[in-house]
């Protein structure tokens, strides 16, 4: 694989030419809270494939500062997405926590240099102190505590005579800076909880931005690079390393564009609530979108780093389209595995006329694909054929099998339908057909023309398996939450057929089920007694037709970005304002990125805030709908105002309606600059709270699916996330999640 070069690899070769590291060492530095997604193997294919083309090396490294939230599960989970990666991190995985003594040393030469003092402010006071973009901050006046007495007190933190808050320790920078980052940042805060490796060893832990410069300094990094919600915190990576004036070579930041992806969720706090909340069935759920998901879903090594190849490394953020994804997994699979036949839906033929039984010799490739590989079909009187495959009354255009039209069976013979038998329903049970025994594929001399071939399975050698239909887990392109899960990301066929070859052969694990897609033996679940099939995906791109007619829908980027040169840095304006975001209003640092770098989009968050004080509902619609608006008109040509927006955030913070109703609104904004609240009232919007409306329809939905009721109370709770989705589809979205989420567990009890 060709990475192509990248302003990345441009500094590298830099400074491998100028002489100023003679070897290149860089890091890949998770925090062990969660398991690794599909933004995590963009940054392994980043620094393991930097390290590995430039001859250096990559260190695993567990940044485990946070004991609350980390596990060696999670550990194991990261290790184990490296090594499926196909990269080697080498004898050793590093881990922060080792650093611990040595990071305490560095805080106390601070201290003792006047550089960090221990402070006692509270935290609603630190936030206080900071100050504001328009405003600097205040120094505590703890900070006037002398080197001494810091001394003293610090051991104490560390020594455990302090309750968790009481003290934090700082470093002393500028309370005035326009990076707000810089305002006297926290370097460790007291925590009286068991860490998973040091036990009960420390109860003081340093705070990211200073173990995290200093962690690289000590194992040697020369290029520590971070995605690009850490742009400020560069400025305190080359403080803490500059005041200690630590011995050269020392590392440096650089950031890129960390990888988002339409149709899924990136955060590890929200992928934790699915798996908890029971919508997934665990981290590797094959719909999640995490390493060990994508993994048991059956996709390859080669097709994720492919895609990381494609997508480049960019320099501002941007959305890439999943079909891009798709797309890498399916072209990696097309020349790589063994085609077969699957009837997902059974309708069986007697075929009248033929009494004996044969075996086909059948290529499992195409003859473009140069792969050699044949199995033996068996054929005999009794076959399943999908039962989309006949129709009565076809309309125009259909191919396939018809009462006067006859279809070739694939590697077989051709077949015309002589009668159709229905049971007492009018239903189609059974189709006689005959078959012309010089038309065998291959050898045909029968001189009937047909214009398909279909697929089928021997009656008494077919085995049944089970077939899980996997599709997006989230229906919208900016998913939040729950309410946004496609109800039909899972369908489960229980006695789909296949042919012998699949079971008895084994040629791979991943095949092509023809006409259907790609699929793979589910590695957890899979047995003899019950063979089970995970569909990877399909032949093309079904979701490419599901929104080719809604206009609304903007098509994101997916074109493979490079851009050279040095990473655009933020102005003081940007700065203070991403501060200002971060810091005072609690944004995530992706959302306060957005909005600190355009200034159209600030202007109208500023004044819909003015409005409604509720920063982090507006700063979701504002970046996500709005945003998506201005990439196609002017400000000033929008039909709807910040004040309409307050109100429908207003809206959605009082449950008038959910999230996913205020973008069924927010749509109509678009078009008619209509009020919300007015839309709302006329089309009938309102969301549903009252548990007096929303029992009838659980209980009639809990009526319907008695089996996944019996499931539920075995002890499978993922169906939870069944339940409410079938609320929520029955309601169009009208129920309340929360609500609906309460009432159902309360009645499977």
């Amino acid at each position: 694989m060709n990475e192509g070069k990248n302003f990345l690899r441009t500094i590298v070769e830099e400074d491998l030419k100028s002489g100023k590291y003679k070897e290149i060492v860089t890091r890949f530095p998770p925090e062990p809270n969660g398991f690794p997604h599909i933004g995590h193997a963009k940054s392994i294919f980043i620094n393991f494939g930097i390290a590995r083309d430039y001859q250096g090396h990559c260190n695993l490294r567990m940044d485990d500062t946070n004991p609350t939230k980390e596990n060696m599960k999670y550990v194991e989970a990261l290790k184990d997405a490296v090594k499926w990666l196909g990269y080697d991190w080498g004898d050793k995985v590093y881990f922060t926590s080792d650093y611990f003594p040595k990071l305490y040393d560095y805080a106390i030469r601070l201290i003792k240099m006047g550089k960090a003092y221990v402070d006692s402010l509270n935290e609603e006071e630190i936030r206080e102190y900071r100050g504001s973009v328009t405003e600097p901050g205040k120094r505590s006046k703890f900070a006037k505590r002398s080197v001494e007495e810091n001394l003293s007190l610090f051991e104490k933190m560390k020594n455990g005579e302090f309750k968790d808050g009481e003290h934090v320790l700082r470093a002393r920078i500028d309370m005035s800076a326009a990076n707000m980052k810089m305002r006297d940042p926290l370097m460790y805060r007291i925590k009286h909880v068991h860490h998973f490796r040091a036990g009960e060893k420390w109860c003081i832990y340093p705070m990211y931005d200073f173990a995290h410069c200093l962690s690289d300094y000590i194992e040697g990094v020369t290029h520590s690079i971070c995605t690009l919600e850490f742009e400020n915190n560069r400025d305190i990576y080359n403080w803490i390393l500059d005041e200690l004036d630590l011995k050269l070579p020392r590392p440096y930041q650089y950031e890129f564009a960390r990888l988002n992806i339409n149709y899924t969720v990136m955060s590890k706090r929200k992928l934790l609530e699915l798996v908890e909340g029971g919508q997934v069935s665990g981290w590797d759920d094959p719909r999640m979108p995490t390493i060990a998901g994508y993994k048991r879903r059956g996709y390859t090594p080669e097709s994720i780093l492919n895609f990381c190849d494609q997508i480049g490394v960019a320099k501002t953020n941007s959305m890439v389209d999943i079909s891009q994804l798709e797309f890498c997994i399916r072209d990696d699979l097309n020349k790589k595995v063994p085609r077969v036949m699957c009837v997902l839906d059974p309708l069986k033929v007697i075929i009248e006329n033929y009494n004996g039984y044969e075996e086909i010799d059948a290529s499992y490739y195409p003859h473009d694909v140069p792969k050699e590989g044949y199995r033996a079909l068996p054929f005999s009187r009794e076959i399943y054929i999908e039962r989309s495959d006949f129709m009565e009354n076809p309309p125009k255009g259909y191919f396939r099998l018809t009462p006067k039209q006859p279809v070739r069976l694939k590697h077989a013979y051709i077949i015309s339908c002589k009668e159709v038998i229905k049971d007492t329903n009018g239903n189609i049970k059974e189709i006689k057909a005959e078959y012309y025994p010089a038309s065998k594929s291959g050898q045909d001399n029968s001189g009937i023309k047909v214009k398909s071939a279909i697929q089928w399975v021997s009656a008494a050698h077919a085995k049944a398996v089970e077939v899980r239909l996997y599709d997006r887990l989230f229906s919208c392109q900016s998913p939040e939450g729950v309410e946004d899960i496609n109800p039909n990301s899972l369908q489960i066929i229980k006695n789909a057929l296949v042919e012998p070859a699949v079971i008895s052969e084994k040629l791979d694990e991943r095949f092509q089920f023809e006409r259907h897609g790609y699929f793979y033996a589910d590695p957890v679940d899979y047995t003899d007694e019950n063979p089970v099939f995970n569909k990877i995906v399909g032949l093309k791109d079904s979701w490419a037709k599901k929104t080719k007619e809604d206009k609304t829908v903007p098509k994101p980027q997916s074109k493979k970005i490079h851009i050279e040169g040095e990473i655009t840095p933020m102005n003081e304006t940007q700065k203070a304002l991403f501060d200002k975001y971060n810091l005072e209003f609690g944004l995530n640092s992706e959302v306060a990125n957005t909005l600190a770098r355009d200034e159209n989009l600030s202007l109208f968050y500023e004044e819909a805030l003015s409005v409604i004080g509720s920063p982090v509902s507006l700063a979701n619609i504002v970046t996500n709908e709005v945003a998506r608006e201005l990439k196609q008109v002017n400000l000033s040509e929008l039909k709807f105002s910040a004040n309409q927006i307050a109100e429908l955030v207003r809206m959605i913070d009082d449950e008038t309606i959910s999230s996913k109703i205020a973008k069924q609104v927010f749509e109509e904004m678009v078009k008619s600059g209509e009020n919300p609240t007015q839309i709302v009232e006329l089309k009938g919007l309102v969301q549903i709270s009252d548990p007096a409306k929303i029992l009838p329809v659980i209980d009639e939905i809990i009526t319907k699916n008695p089996d996944n009721v019996a499931k539920f109370k075995a002890g499978n709770t993922k169906l939870l996330g069944f339940f409410v989705g079938q609320v929520l589809k029955a309601t169009e979205g009208k129920a309340n999640p929360k609500v609906v989420n309460s009432l159902i567990a309360k009645k499977l009890k």
